[in-house]
């Protein structure tokens, strides 16, 4: 059996009572959280429960176009008042290049493609956690009274730090 097999079959289980049926899309805490897909990240270790946030991943906690769109979904269709964003220590990111990551790829797939362009690889955790809340203080539609502040997690230790500008 395939993980997708046991996650259907799970599914099955869960729909039986599906008692998520009561949460809107509305987050409970008015937060939007964007950060990276790392399977050690969770609204668990943000001691957040389900139907608290909306939480935006992709590879490196990065503000990319499709992470622009859902936060300003987030905020303007759905009431969300803050925004985190969120990296964190031993990215896969912060070990490659986007050079070398291509590369990479290219070799394996044998051949190029044009999207993505970018994979947003970078070498300093804190210096990324900066750009991309200037990329979002800067947009025309984030409103400047938006709270947005950036955080590392440390995947050892499981405490988040803020980084100021």
């Amino acid at each position: 059996m395939s993980v997708i097999d046991e996650v259907l079959a799970a599914n099955e289980i869960y729909a039986r009572t599906h008692e998520l049926r009561a949460l809107t899309p509305r987050p409970e805490r008015k937060l939007a959280v964007l950060t990276c897909m790392d399977t050690r990240l969770s609204i668990r270790t943000l001691g957040l429960k389900t139907g608290d946030a909306h939480v935006i991943r992709n590879a490196g906690g990065i503000v990319t176009d499709d992470s622009l769109r859902s936060l300003v979904v987030s905020h303007y269709l759905l009431g969300t008042e803050e925004i985190m964003v969120i990296n964190h220590t031993d990215c896969g990111l912060m070990h490659t290049s986007e050079q070398d990551l291509r590369t990479r790829i290219q070799n394996r797939t044998g051949t190029a493609a044009v999207a993505p362009a970018f994979f947003y690889a970078f070498q300093n955790i804190e210096e990324n956690v900066r750009h991309q809340l200037q990329k979002l203080r800067t947009h025309p539609w984030i409103p400047k009274e938006l709270s947005v502040r950036g955080f590392v997690y440390d995947v050892s230790s499981g405490r988040l730090r803020e980084i100021e500008r």
